[in-house]
């Protein structure tokens, strides 16, 4: 089983150990950063928990960070913490999708509230992804015939509709249908919207 990582980034030696020491002793697990640029060069896509950025860095800053998070698409929950926020700043982090904005110094317990806080978002994102990756492996031993005919019930045809458009009989329509929902492991229509539409829909960045 994985261990979620909190991901420290901040020019300052003294605030990346006391930060490790402090989200250590409540028994996460950290590595930290002394810049933007080494931070990028280390994470992926596929790194999981939650990354506490300082705003001033000595090069790239945290916001120009977080931007560059989204476009490689890495969607580790962003908590920022920092001693030079105002309520604009603010803004703009949490308008880039910032999970939270907290100002130096800050309160150890509230700290590690927001970090669990933020974990747990990551979680029920990789969740969901491993969820969509069961619907798509089970949708993927669909035939043709019976994909076409799930995404016509899924859009909310009737049957006949269906026939008419895939110049099949009603009957036979059902038969797909009931072939399809058993591949797909659902016994009613309203199961089977909820279980398909998502993979159906843009995937947007739901870990910010």
């Amino acid at each position: 089983m994985y261990r979620p990582t909190v991901y420290i980034v901040d020019d300052d030696d003294a605030v990346r150990r006391s930060l490790a020491m402090w989200l250590g002793f409540r028994g996460l697990a950290t590595q930290v950063f002394d810049s933007a640029e080494s931070f990028l060069a280390h994470v992926d896509g596929n790194c999981r928990g939650c990354a506490i950025l300082d705003m001033q860095l000595g090069g790239m800053n945290g916001l120009q960070l977080q931007n560059r998070l989204a476009e490689k698409q890495i969607r580790l929950p962003v908590l920022f913490l920092t001693a030079h926020g105002d309520v604009p700043t603010a803004r703009n982090a949490l308008k880039a999708g910032a999970f939270d904005f907290l100002e130096k110094p800050v309160d150890n317990d509230r700290l590690v509230e927001v970090v669990d806080a933020a974990i747990a978002r990551d979680e029920r994102y990789w969740e969901s992804e491993r969820e969509s990756e069961r619907v798509a492996e089970r949708v993927a031993r669909l035939t043709s015939r019976e994909r076409e005919v799930m995404d016509l019930v899924v859009a909310g045809r009737h049957n006949r509709e269906i026939a008419v458009e895939l110049g099949i009989s009603a009957r036979t329509v059902e038969v797909y249908k009931a072939r399809l929902m058993h591949k797909l492991d659902v016994r009613r229509i309203p199961d089977l919207v909820r279980l398909v539409q998502p993979l159906q829909e843009p995937t947007e960045n739901t870990r910010h």
